[in-house]
């Protein structure tokens, strides 16, 4: 099956800054493309990501920071 997704074979990933620093349980972000940020597990980063659209990563971000 083609992928309709953007190419993100040479991107570019920005990993939680709430990592413990040894690579363990945390997630990693794109956030420079337009209107959707890709997120992936940085324990599998051959796997694939979620194409969230941006406005809902921002409600997410929103939300979890005020947890």
């Amino acid at each position: 099956m083609a992928s309709t997704g953007p190419d993100l074979s040479t991107a570019v990933w920005r990993r939680s800054s709430y990592s413990n620093g040894t690579g363990g349980d945390c997630v990693e972000v794109r956030d420079d493309l337009p209107g959707i940020v890709p997120v992936r597990d940085s324990k599998v980063p051959d796997g694939s990501a979620l194409l969230i659209p941006a406005s809902a990563w921002a409600s997410f971000v929103g939300w979890a920071g005020a947890v």
